[in-house]
């Protein structure tokens, strides 16, 4: 029982790690000094394509020279990973090579055009049916 009590006390404790920043009665989160509340925005770009092949690390690289950092000159940063999702046209589950794209923002909604235009680059470019995008509150400093 008081093996289970421990168990139950540690989920917790690192479960309160894992959350976004505590958000004020304005809704901002409260960071400490000198982190401020920003929004990290990451893009998961699957590299198969539909008619065959993949998206070749040189091909990623130009995409990222000439439509990701224009937009996003300050930073970002780039991570491989693999990924499956379900296609919403074949239903069929598709597992890839992918690319994770985080950005640091002050302002979401400013940037939120930004995004879309990467998104809808990238399918356009290697004809893919989606980019997934989430959001999450931080506190950074640059």
């Amino acid at each position: 029982m008081r093996r289970g009590f421990a168990i139950a006390s540690l989920l917790l404790v690192l479960g309160a790690c894992a959350t976004a920043p505590a958000t004020t009665g304005q809704g901002a989160a409260a960071c400490r000094a000198p982190l401020k509340a920003m929004t990290q925005v990451d893009l998961y770009f699957g590299r198969n394509i539909p008619t065959g092949g993949e998206v070749s690390d040189a091909q990623w690289r130009q995409f990222l020279d000439e439509v990701v950092t224009p937009r996003f000159p300050d930073g970002l940063s780039v991570l491989d990973v693999y990924g499956q999702w379900k296609s919403t046209r074949t239903g069929t589950i598709a597992r890839e090579r992918s690319k994770r794209l985080s950005i640091i923002v002050p302002d979401a909604a400013a940037s939120a055009a930004q995004v879309e235009a990467i998104k809808a680059a990238y399918k356009q470019r290697f004809r893919q049916e989606s980019v997934l995008q989430a959001e999450a509150g931080v506190c950074a400093a640059f």
